[in-house]
């Protein structure tokens, strides 16, 4: 169900709300197939029939949630302005932002990842998602034109697999977090850990950048 839906009455509008921040804490947690409505909706202090008339069906609300997760990542990366940014500096921020707001957003990760097990069997009827990524793109690509002109990047980077690296140098170490602190006997979700990591992959991004 899009989120640009007709106005509700505070009262519904207030109700709504509260079960897309139930759904969310059921589906991160146990996800798509392990979810219930009932749980849903007890969480929500709402009934099933109140949140099937906002969302129609699991699978409906699944999707909204998800729509809604991508949608507040965005609304954050746009506000780094970028192409206000001298380039490096805009790509530093956004490969810090990306580490960060995985690591503070661990709910975004387990959305992600069980809808990557339902091979984005939801998320191929969203014209919302893929919508949001197209400014990003073009505004990435500004930034590399810009840094190109400036000598300070190398020519004929691609943003869409220059984006995709800066999102998995953060996404699989968050994603796998628990993992690789037992491995390696490290506690990788510190704030001292995390500060090495946001170096690294800062390092790893400019390095390859550069002419």
């Amino acid at each position: 169900m899009p989120d640009d839906i007709p106005a509700f009455s505070p009262r519904a509008a207030a109700t709504r709300q509260r079960i897309l921040d139930a759904a969310l804490a059921e589906f991160a947690a146990k996800g798509l197939a392990g979810a219930r409505v009932d749980e849903i909706a007890a969480r929500a202090d709402a009934n099933k029939r109140m949140l099937y008339a906002y969302f129609g069906n699991k699978e409906d609300l699944w999707l909204t949630v998800l729509e809604r997760a991508y949608a507040a990542k965005r609304e954050e990366e746009r506000a780094l302005r970028v192409d206000a940014l001298p380039p490096a500096e805009a790509m530093r921020r956004l490969v810090e932002f990306n580490l960060r707001y995985t690591a503070a957003h661990p709910e975004f990760v387990a959305l992600l990842n069980q809808e990557n097990i339902h091979r984005a069997e939801h998320l191929r009827r969203s014209a919302q998602v893929p919508a949001l990524y197209s400014p990003l793109l073009e505004s990435l690509r500004a930034v590399l034109a810009r840094g190109e002109a400036d000598g300070v990047f190398r020519r004929g980077v691609d943003p869409l697999q220059l984006y995709v690296t800066i999102v998995a140098l953060g996404h699989f170490y968050v994603a796998n977090m628990h993992t690789l602190s037992t491995i390696f006997g490290a506690g990788l979700g510190t704030e001292a850990a995390l500060r090495d990591r946001e170096s690294h992959c800062v390092e790893v991004a400019l390095g390859y950048l550069r002419p």
